[in-house]
């Protein structure tokens, strides 16, 4: 990976930019890219890149960034990898195109020279990239279909700023550190915070699946160009009805086109490792695919010995099975403390997730790995979580209590000074809430309920950030168009808001931390594409079934058998036994026995971060 900036003067009266704070905002990337850095400014000096490097695919010199064309009109800085970028090449060299290198980088800049910003459509990876055209005078920024890439900007009405983290644009010294009552309210809901949010006033995310102009009179709305409620749309008049031994044979095509994509580099590549269906089938496609020498890695704790909760053991034998060499890592609770200043550092916006993928990033480093295949992504596709049980039994059951006028509010205003301590103060909001999808949902990944924030963030914060992130407006707008059906619905919902916002935010920082590449193969576009047909003809049907038995060696019955519990750490007794990590006591409501840690960290994360 790497990290990426940009800054543009747009406006007349704006001062040329500022070399050092650029060079700030990129060094502040450091672990993005330790293997190199690169800048360069327009003549005018009111456009300014920069760049840090991770080698990955074309190792040489020809590869640095900035980028530009042959006649110096385009610059470009790129952060990601674009996994086609092989067949897009032959192409253009076809058209006659020449090139210098052998980078995906290069790909980039010619693609555009073809198709301008359309160019997006043609490139399957994962992507975040500024690029200044010359002739148009403007820069155009992009990120990948599911957003595995983030890209930050910050507009103060003269000059556009652009980095890859927040804290890198803050580390300038010139964005304003004003906070965001919608970022911060958005936060304590759901553990996370939503794009295009984050918790300052002046920074946006570009969207996930989203170009955007930058010209010479300010920066431009997004414009998405990929939707995954859209994809399950049209999937709902294309679908198929195979039989079992179809279906099996179609998704393993499917997940073998995606995983063999997500192999391409120039330096050994790896995988992450747990008990879990998702992770195993990874490992054992990938071995299908011809990796013979691949290396996995798996957490350990003291804590879950010989509990369900202990990943190791059967992860040893997953890995024994598809012959990789395999490095089980044991992470003590005296080094979780003695790394918790740095993960803090690391987390560039607050989350309640992600210290399980620093840790196994950081024992991936430490054996030499800079590319590494995670699972994340098989859940959301296959109906892995509960939520696809529960948000339809909700929906239908409370839908028409739901629509009587204030029946709701009552109910849990006059229910919740009477929840017991222990209960989910949730199950006050049910009649409320449960009645409609984007409802239901904030109920089923709700972290706090929006009734809960006063006491957290003060009244005047609370109510001015609900009434601009308007939550149950931001979750029913990932719905349109309607996704075509209950389980396409949650399937959006959760690839669309959990999984982009919160998982693969995490897995972003936490792996770049260590200067180590995530890939994840599960989070693909095309195979989103390939197999929304046949995921929307199955309903009620255990899909993840067909993942687990897509290698050619499926994977061992514990494994397929094994009661979902997520790949955690046990953070939730180490905070309740740390005094200084326990700032949460200030709050009442969240020193109550009976509290679930992850609210507890999520107001540490919030304080300490």
């Amino acid at each position: 990976m790497c990290g990426v900036v940009a800054i543009y003067a747009y406006h007349p009266s704006a001062p040329e930019i500022d070399r050092p704070e650029l060079r700030n905002i990129r060094d502040r990337m450091r672990v993005r890219g330790p293997d190199g850095f690169g800048e360069w400014f327009s003549a005018n000096g009111r456009v300014g890149l920069g760049h840090r490097r991770l080698t990955i695919i074309d190792l040489s010199e020809a590869g640095r960034q900035p980028m530009t064309n042959e006649d110096g009109t385009l610059q470009l800085v790129f952060n990601g990898e674009i996994y086609n970028y092989k067949p897009l090449r032959e192409r253009l060299l076809n058209k006659g195109h020449i090139f210098q290198s052998h980078s995906d980088t290069e790909v980039l800049l010619h693609l555009y020279e073809e198709m301008g910003e359309e160019m997006v459509h043609e490139l399957r990876g994962m992507f975040a990239f500024a690029l200044w055209d010359e002739k148009l005078k403007s820069l155009l920024l992009a990120r990948d279909p599911y957003g595995i890439k983030p890209l930050y900007y910050a507009d103060d009405g003269k000059t556009a700023r652009v980095a890859s983290q927040v804290k890198a644009l803050l580390g300038g010294g010139r964005v304003s550190r004003v906070p965001d009552p919608a970022g911060i309210a958005g936060f304590y809901l759901s553990g996370s915070v939503p794009e295009p949010f984050t918790t300052y006033e002046q920074i946006r995310s570009v969207p996930a699946g989203s170009t955007l102009w930058i010209r010479d009179r300010g920066v431009g709305e997004p414009k998405r160009y990929f939707s995954i409620a859209e994809v399950f749309h049209d999937a709902a008049s294309r679908r198929q009805v195979l039989t079992r031994d179809e279906l099996r044979h179609t998704v393993r095509d499917a997940l073998l086109d995606s995983v063999r994509h997500h192999l391409i580099a120039d330096v050994p590549v790896s995988a992450f490792l747990s008990a879990g269906i998702d992770s195993g089938a990874v490992v054992g496609l990938a071995r299908d695919a011809g990796m013979t020498d691949l290396q996995t890695i798996t957490l350990a704790f003291a804590e879950y010995e010989s509990t369900e909760d202990d990943e190791s053991l059967l992860a040893r034998e997953v890995a024994d099975l598809y012959g990789t060499t395999h490095t089980k890592r044991a992470l003590t609770e005296p080094e979780f403390r003695a790394d918790l200043p740095k993960i803090l550092g690391a987390m560039d916006q607050p989350s309640i997730d992600g210290i399980n993928t620093y840790f196994v990033s950081k024992a991936a480093a430490e054996v030499g790995i800079k590319v590494a295949l995670s699972g994340l992504g098989g859940d959301e596709l296959f109906g892995g979580y509960p939520s696809f049980r529960d948000l339809p039994r909700w929906v239908n059951s409370l839908w028409v209590p739901a629509r009587l006028p204030g029946m709701g509010r009552l109910v849990r205003s006059v229910v919740t000074p009477f929840i017991p301590s222990g209960i989910s103060p949730k199950a006050a909001g049910m009649l409320e809430y449960g009645g409609t999808y984007p409802g239901a949902y904030l109920l089923r990944r709700g972290l706090f309920m929006p009734w809960e924030l006063e006491s957290l963030i003060g009244k005047s914060m609370a109510r001015e950030g609900l009434e601009r992130l308007n939550p149950l407006h931001e979750i029913g707008a990932v719905l349109q168009p309607d996704p075509g059906g209950t389980y396409a619905r949650v399937a959006t919902l959760e690839a669309s808001l959990y999984m982009r916002n919160q998982l693969l935010r995490d897995a972003d920082w936490a792996s770049m931390a260590h200067s180590l590449e995530v890939r994840v193969p599960l989070v693909d576009a095309e195979l989103l594409r390939a197999l929304s047909p046949l995921l929307v003809s199955r309903p009620g049907v255990n899909t993840k079934e067909f993942l687990a038995l897509s290698p050619s060696v499926p994977l061992p019955n514990g494994v397929r058998v094994r009661n979902k519990t997520g790949f955690s750490i046990p953070v939730g007794k180490w905070l309740e036994q740390d005094n200084g990590l326990d700032v949460w006591r200030r709050i009442p409501e969240l020193a109550r026995p009976g509290i679930h840690w992850a609210r507890r960290w999520a107001y540490t994360a919030a304080s300490l971060g």
